[in-house]
């Protein structure tokens, strides 16, 4: 019970400090909760430099949000834990979505750049891929649509456009190996 009372007396105590931007609030923070902080990064984003930088942003968002935290709805620990979370997703968001734009660009390059897709097969392997796969990738890469018009040409959402672009890619991908 008296290590209960510690625990709320000193989460006040950092509470206090954050929301009055003294920077011995983050220095308490750190020292109490960084290893389990940097525990969910670790298992979230797999990677050492990844879970390092993600902590500093989830830190930052914490002196920042500090007087968004109410007591009320629960620990301080249980909000800093959702706060990393919520960072880790976005930054695996954004590293999905570099890879999607990474693959389009490769294949843009490949049409746009030096490179004749008909020279290297590219125009064969289409054929190998299931055929909603193959118009997707006829529309934005040798006719030049963008994803929007190529989604209205098909008569498709653009979201399942993206999806399917993505999925097309990779498969194109693996047949180039």
């Amino acid at each position: 019970m008296a290590t209960e009372n510690l625990k709320v007396q000193r989460e006040e105590q950092i509470v206090r400090l954050l929301r009055s931007k003294n920077p011995d609030g983050l220095s308490l923070l750190y020292d109490q909760y960084a290893k389990m902080l940097y525990g969910l990064l670790m298992q979230m984003l797999r990677n050492t430099s990844a879970a390092e930088e993600a902590l500093q942003d989830t830190l930052v968002k914490i002196w920042n949000k500090a007087d968004s935290f109410d007591p009320e709805k629960g620990r301080l620990i249980t909000w800093c834990l959702q706060i990393a979370r919520n960072t880790a997703i976005d930054r695996l968001r954004v590293k999905r979505l570099n890879q999607v734009y990474e693959s389009e660009d490769s294949l843009k390059t490949i049409q746009t750049g030096s490179l004749n897709p008909e020279t290297i097969g590219v125009r064969d392997l289409l054929q190998k891929l299931a055929p909603e796969y193959r118009e997707i990738l006829e529309l934005l890469y040798f006719q030049g649509f963008t994803q929007t018009e190529a989604a209205e040409a098909l008569n498709i959402p653009l979201g399942t456009l993206k999806t399917r672009c993505y999925a097309a890619i990779n498969q194109l991908g693996a047949l180039f190996t």
